[in-house]
């Protein structure tokens, strides 16, 4: 019985072990994006990252593109980041909205592509970058105004990326920025195809509710909110996951800044009610703008996991992250296993105790550094 009982603690220690070891990837991403220029470049916390997406380049002809001396200037400084922090990753990107107007057409035919991916490999050795991420807004369905889009451009992309695969080495970092809202999942990638060749995917899990909507709402939920709000970041996340797309190769968004919306009635504090699109918000500007004296009084979805503000007397509504939902956030990525966490956008941070250290000290809190507890 002893020999039994002996055998059973040892067996459930095993299972426990298993189930830790289980319980959280064995690398976690904190991604930025950056738009700013070379003069802020020495004030990113690099430390704290683990790759920083330059944004954006764009495409002139087939080839990729940057587009002027200061946008080179800015590469230059975010690579010689990597001198003081040897392990960052630093990424090209083509795109972002309004960015790609002409990617439908050039990546329809094997010579754009090819051209295409040939200028990748070339533009990356000059800058000696680590990577590329594709903001193609939208394959196959709607973006901006005017931009092309078509069925094919689901084929398409698939072939895009195994010919950037072929061209550059196995270690170059491919990946794509990806709308999380569901008509972009359901329609716009063959996700088996293109997650088999794919290092990850950024799910643009922000922008939920966007600058179209004349309907407030989360722009950047953690959960759906049943019967009001379908979009959410666990509903892309659970959606690729059915489909059987590995957990680490999916990273999730969080925004570093707010959306408004003015004209909108005082019924459930402004939430899920008409309104009209009225400004973006840095959060670095939070703290002087939105403030109580102003007006703005703060409220939580505790369904959505979600922050909001609202303003009675100026009937203003605003969506955004905060610590607290960043935090959920974070501990989200972990907890599913996913490869990480990345945020729009690196120069909308408030300069002290922002967002950013709320991911930090949950991934510390996480993955203690070597040596440390």
């Amino acid at each position: 019985m002893t020999i039994f009982r002996t055998l059973l603690v040892a067996l459930a220690l095993v299972a426990s072990a298993s189930l830790h070891a289980q319980k959280a990837p064995s690398r976690f991403s904190v991604i930025a994006y950056y738009s700013g220029g070379p003069e802020k470049v020495d004030s990113i916390p690099a430390k704290k990252l683990t790759h920083i997406i330059y944004s954006f380049c764009h495409l002139k002809g087939n080839r990729l593109t940057v587009d002027n001396g200061r946008d080179s200037a800015t590469i230059r400084a975010l690579v010689g980041l990597k001198k003081k922090h040897p392990p960052l990753k630093i990424i090209l990107s083509l795109g972002g909205w309004e960015g790609c107007p002409t990617c439908s057409d050039v990546f329809s035919t094997d010579a754009g592509r090819t051209e295409f991916a040939q200028s990748v490999h070339q533009l990356s050795q000059y800058f000696q970058a680590d990577g590329l991420d594709l903001d193609w807004e939208y394959p196959t369905i709607e973006g901006p105004p005017g931009h092309a889009y078509a069925a094919s451009d689901k084929e398409h992309f698939t072939e895009l990326l195994r010919v950037l695969r072929k061209v550059n080495s196995p270690a170059y970092e491919l990946s794509f920025a990806a709308g999380g809202f569901q008509k972009y999942l359901d329609e716009s990638v063959d996700w088996k195809a293109v997650m088999a060749i794919a290092d990850r995917v950024n799910l643009m899990t922000y922008d939920l509710v966007n600058g179209y909507s004349t309907r407030t709402g989360h722009h950047t939920p953690l959960y759906s909110n049943p019967g009001d709000q379908q979009e959410s970041t666990d509903n892309a996340v659970q959606y690729l996951v059915k489909l059987g797309i590995p957990r680490n190769k999916l990273v999730i968004g969080a925004a570093f800044y707010g959306r408004m919306w003015e004209n909108v009635p005082d019924v459930n504090n402004g939430l899920f009610q008409s309104g009209k699109f009225k400004a973006f918000i840095d959060y670095r500007r939070f703290s002087r703008e939105l403030t109580p004296a102003r007006g703005f009084k703060t409220y939580w979805d505790a369904t959505a996991k979600a922050p909001y503000l609202y303003n009675a007397a100026e009937k203003l509504f605003v969506t955004f992250d905060d610590k607290q939902s960043m935090k959920l956030k974070t501990e989200y990525a972990i907890d599913q296993k996913l490869d990480g966490i990345m945020f729009w956008e690196m120069t909308c941070d408030a300069p002290k105790d922002g967002l950013l250290e709320v991911i930090d000290g949950v991934k510390r809190a996480h993955f203690p550094e070597k040596g440390k507890k």
